[in-house]
């Protein structure tokens, strides 16, 4: 099968069926994806608080692409083979205007650039890579890199923003779909219109600041069309292990009748551990929540409350640099 390259120039803001492709692929080929940062290239290394507080999202989560592949036709199954996933050597953690689970209460712009360290062994069971998110804390972040967004075209016409989530796709922000993992998605149009975009080297299930260790990304997908899975009208997905679920965590949780009320207390709670027990300001335990912070619902049938968690590992606290 052929191989082709997306350039980080070849991007759309918009989930839109005319927008016309970037390339044209057959079923089973090979694309590398060389995908901005969720920023759209907009936040770099040196990038400050006083920076982000004029930023608009207006030009966030561009994605590459797209991909027309030839047989796909509406009711058709796009499977999507992640076969390598590179980050760059650096990244971004930010806190936005009106943007977050808890926007309502961290209304001052907050920003971290991380350094990455790769993995260059060559041991891929050594895993990616890590981070320092506090090295004087000596707190550190093990790298699962991943693509935020993952989608194609809908059958609506019009511009569809990319910063949700859709049945099609899109602003997924699913951490498990790392190397070696496979997306299905419901194809609409003909051709499928696939792209992807915003690259993450970390995250934790529910991105609860608004973003993850943001960073420019190169992803290499393998694209085949399937005509007999009719059952795939949301985006279904195949992973060989669920990340982070060895070892020990600490936990919080929310109750109540309002789910996101619920998340909300149970993030809230998180900060507070966080603050108490390893010394972290708030605004820097908010972001350790968003990037190593497991949102769970852990009970949802007991009426009238739900039950809402949020884990961390505790493996990512008590490290030196030595």
């Amino acid at each position: 099968m052929s191989i082709h390259a997306i350039n980080r120039t070849q991007y759309h803001q918009y989930w839109d069926n005319s927008v016309k492709p970037a390339i044209f692929v057959k079923s089973g080929d090979t694309i590398t994806f060389d995908c901005l940062d969720a920023s759209g290239g907009v936040i770099t290394p040196d990038v400050t608080a006083k920076d982000l507080a004029s930023l608009s999202l207006a030009g966030f989560n561009k994605v590459s692409g797209p991909v027309h592949v030839d047989i796909a036709l509406p009711g058709d199954t796009l499977q999507v083979d992640f076969l390598d996933i590179q980050t760059a050597d650096w990244g971004w953690t930010a806190i936005l205007p009106g943007f977050g689970l808890l926007a309502d209460e961290f209304s001052e712009v907050g920003i971290k650039i991380w350094k990455l360290h790769k993995n260059t062994s060559g041991d891929e069971s050594e895993g990616y890579g890590y981070t320092w998110f506090d090295e004087e804390k000596g707190i550190k972040i093990p790298l699962k890199p991943f693509n935020g967004e993952i989608g194609v075209a809908p059958a609506d016409n019009g511009k569809h923003s990319t910063i949700p989530p859709y049945l099609t796709g899109g602003n997924i922000d699913l951490k498990h779909i790392t190397k070696g993992a496979t997306v299905y998605l419901p194809v609409k149009i003909e051709g499928a219109l696939f792209s992807i975009g915003d690259g993450h080297a970390a995250q934790g299930d529910g991105e609860v600041c608004g973003t993850a260790i943001e960073t420019p990304i190169k992803a290499t997908v393998r694209l085949t069309v399937h005509k007999n899975k009719p059952y795939v009208q949301t985006p279904h997905y195949s992973i060989t292990k669920v990340a982070d679920e060895s070892g020990e965590f600490y936990g919080t949780t929310g109750v109540g009748s309002d789910i996101r009320e619920a998340t909300r207390d149970a993030t809230r709670s998180m900060i507070a551990y966080l603050r108490a027990e390893h010394g972290l300001t708030r605004t820097e335990a908010y972001m350790l929540c968003s990037v190593a912070g497991d949102l769970r619902m852990h009970e949802v049938v007991d009426m009238p409350n739900y039950l809402i968690g949020m884990m961390i590992p505790k493996s990512i606290f008590g490290h030196s640099s030595s």
